[in-house]
Order: C-alpha cells, then structure tokens, then sequence
C-alpha cells in the first residue's frame, strides 16, 4: 500500500507541478482580409530580340520547295509555245553586288524543254510544223527585299539569261542560230519565274513561327534556385521590330520584346504566354541598354515556411520560462503584416504580432518594422506571462521575423548569368547578355503576397540564328 501510495503522491505533484508551470494561451485570431486576386503594379521591361538568317539558310529553304519541274505550260494554241523548266542544278543566293545592302542576287541553273510551232491555218487546213529544243543555261535574278507582316518579301526582276550553249537548230544538216526564236519565249516566261522566286522566298521565310517559338521557350518560368525555390517568368506585352537590313551573308532584324518580368518564390507557375495576344508592331530602332524591372513575388504560405525554418532551434526567455516557435503563418489585415507564432513550452498557443514589411538595402532582407503584439495578445500575455511581453524578448523573435531575399537575389543573379551566357532554348536560338548590380524598388502589399520591385539594368540579347 506505501508504494502505491508513494506513487499515486508523486503523479499528483507531477501535475501539479505541470500545471503551475505550464499556461494555456487562449488569444483572439486576427482574421485575414478577404481573399482577391493577385494584382500588383508591374513596370515593363524591354528585351532585345536581334533575328539573325543567313543566305546560305535562305537558299538551302528555297532549293527545298523549288525543285525538280518548276514551271510548265502544256497550251501551244494561245501563243504557238509549249514549255517545260527544270531546275538544273542547286539555286545560289547571294548579295546583289550592284547593292548588297537592300537587294539579293538568285543564280538559277536551268534546264528548258520548249516546243516552237511554226505555220497557219487556212480554210479550216491547219499548215504546222512544230519544233522541239533543248536548252540549258543560267538565270540571274535580283530582289529588292522588304519585311512585311513577320515575313521576307521580295520583289525580284529578271536580270539576264546565259546559254550554257548557243541556242540552235538542224535545218537541211546545218546548225542554224534560232535565238531569234527563243527570245519571245523568254519573255513569257521571266515574269513566271520572277513570281515563282518571290513566293519561294515568302514561304521559306516566315520569321512568325521561328520568333514566337523562341519566345514559348524564353517565356516558360524557369527555376532560378531549388533551395530558395524561386522562378523567373517573363510575359510578353508587345514586339517592336525595324526594317530588316542585308549585312555581309546575312539579313538581320531588329526586334524588341515589352515584357513584364516576375520572381516568383513557391512552386513552379504556369507560363502566361499567348501567341494569339503577340503584335508585331514597327518602329525605327531598338534600344541596346535595357532596364529589367522584376516582381519578386512571395506568397505569405511560402514566406511563412521560410520564417517557420528561422526561428528552428532557437527558446526565448530565460531560465524555465522559455518557448520555442514550432510554426510560423502571416497574412495580411488593414495594410499590415500579421505574424502568427505557434508556441510551446512555458506558455502554450498562438502570439499574434503585426507590423510593416520594410526592405533593408544592406542586407537583402524583408523585415518588419515596428513589430508588436496585436491588442489582445498583448493584454492577455501582461496578465499571465509578463516575462513574454517584454520588450527584450520581443525584440529577439522580431530578429527572425524576417525574409532575406539575398541569397535568392544572389542565386538568381547566378542563374541569370548562366541564363545569360549563350543558353540555347531550342536549336538555333541564343540568350546572351550581361548584368548590372540589383537594385530594390519598393515593398507592395497584396491580400496573397509580398511583393518586393526590382531594377537590373544591362542588356539582354535573344538571337535567332537560321531557320528550321
């Protein structure tokens, strides 16, 4: 019975003694405000887009389309001419020497099947005699070159035509010159191929697809850091371009991308890229220097986690007053930030504080300034634990009440940099580009996120090199 009863003495004073040093906390929750969507101020950004097509990518797509029988006319009887033109050999493109800043020279080697009649109808008795020749030679075609609507327009002109031989023809066993005869025939037919280049070219060079696929990629968010779980997103407004200019062996286009860029902290976001909302929008020159304005956006879910890791560890009081934070949750209320500490120890339950989000330059970091306990947690903890309503212990979880966004702004300056150094998206597109130290903008509150602005100037160069 005595050592039952010793027992029974010492569970007894074990709860009592957990009672007296142990307090629930019963605190009123600040609710949040009511949830609306995430809007915030974005200041565009401006990205160069320089399209960069050689000839060679030029020729090789129109060799592609035009081959084999490239013009046929099968009708003797509108103008005593039958005709068949087959590409001989590959076409060269090339700048026109006469002017190789606004026009292309087309070489086309060909090969010509042209059945000539020759004779009259008279009372109803038709007197024909046809002929038949086979011919090859060169053509050479010039273009003036124009960028209309997204694609290469050209406006080619009929320059000359070179007989590899001379046109002849057997008359009684002599070889009898008969270019008497083939020119009419060269007049019907320049002006078709003359169309035939053009539409060749239009159709090879349609700069659309090749620009907003670069684009699809630039703009899918990609991951700047997995520690910080921060992403880079771009959104496209607008696309600005110049009239596109024949350099050396290339045509070069000068286009510019308004986008909104956005740092997102959480999980990976969709991409808000629409090819359907892009307008191709002319104008006389692109800026090189580009300032970057980026929203480093954090939800208060994902900034709660991050402050949840800060106080890890870590009591506060002294002696056998003391409480650790097991979680960490802040929403937003009348233009605050409310900060719910989860605590256990000494005192048990939730500390609601509040305060402004501030942005210390020196640091990187996010803090709230002025941060005190909200009236009810306030009065409730002077009531019943003093010692936790103190200032000094304030003070101290106020230390870890922040968010540094330098290791995120240093990661992604990383990343960036990489991103920045020749990263390829797809076959034949190139990010290049350099950049200046980060500046901060300003703080801006939202009902689902802290929103911090930043400025990066320097310059950003997406290159399209050739066409697939």
């Amino acid at each position: 019975m005595k050592f039952f009863s010793k027992i029974s003495v010492f569970a007894v004073t074990a709860v009592f003694f957990s009672c007296s040093t142990t307090q629930k906390l019963e605190t009123l929750k600040p609710e949040p405000d009511d949830a609306s969507p995430l809007i915030y101020d974005a200041t565009p950004s401006f990205i160069n887009l320089p399209i960069t097509v050689k000839l060679t990518d030029i020729e090789s797509q129109t060799n592609a389309l035009l081959n084999g029988l490239i013009y046929e006319d099968n009708n003797i009887d509108d103008d005593d001419i039958e005709m068949k033109i087959w590409k001989q050999a590959p076409i060269k493109i090339q700048n026109d020497p006469a002017n190789p800043d606004k026009k292309i020279k087309t070489i086309l080697p060909l090969k010509v099947n042209i059945k000539y009649r020759i004779g009259t109808k008279k009372l109803g008795v038709e007197l024909y005699d046809t002929r038949e020749f086979n011919l090859n030679g060169v053509i050479t075609l010039s273009s003036d070159v124009a960028l209309t609507n997204w694609k290469l327009n050209t406006k080619t002109e009929f320059k000359s035509l070179d007989w590899n031989e001379s046109p002849t023809m057997t008359v009684f066993g002599k070889n009898m010159p008969i270019t008497y005869l083939i020119n009419p025939a060269i007049t019907i037919f320049k002006s078709k191929l003359e169309r035939k280049i053009d539409e060749a070219i239009e159709k090879s060079i349609d700069f659309k697809p090749n620009v907003l696929s670069a684009l699809e990629k630039i703009c899918t968010p990609f991951q700047m850091s997995d520690t910080y779980e921060s992403w880079l997103r771009i959104v496209p407004v607008e696309i600005y371009s110049t009239n596109a200019k024949l350099k050396k062996d290339s045509f070069l286009l000068e286009m510019g991308m308004k986008c909104n860029m956005e740092t997102i902290v959480g999980k990976q976001p969709e991409s808000k890229f629409n090819e359907n909302k892009i307008v191709l929008k002319p104008v006389t020159k692109i800026p090189n220097q580009i300032s970057a304005n980026i929203a480093a956006i954090s939800s208060y879910v994902d900034a709660s986690k991050i402050m949840t890791k800060n106080f890890a560890g870590q009591e506060f009081g002294s002696g056998s007053k003391k409480v650790t934070v097991k979680n960490v949750s802040i929403w937003h209320k009348n233009g605050k930030m409310v900060i719910a500490l989860d605590v256990l120890g000494s005192i048990n339950g939730t500390l609601y504080l509040n305060g402004t989000p501030q942005y210390n330059a020196q640091t990187k970091e996010i803090y709230f300034d002025k941060l005190d306990y909200v009236l009810d947690t306030k009065s409730k903890l002077m009531r019943t634990a003093n010692w936790l309503a103190q200032g000094y212990v304030l003070r101290k979880m106020e230390e870890s009440c922040r968010y540094s966004i330098q290791p995120n702004l240093e990661e992604g300056k990383k990343t960036m940099a990489a991103y920045l150094k020749n990263y390829s998206p797809m076959p034949g597109v190139f990010v290049n580009g350099k950049m200046e130290d980060i500046q901060f903008d300003k703080i801006q509150l939202t009902n689902q996120a802290i929103i911090a602005f930043i400025k990066i100037n320097g310059t950003v160069n997406v290159s399209v090199n050739g066409l697939k």
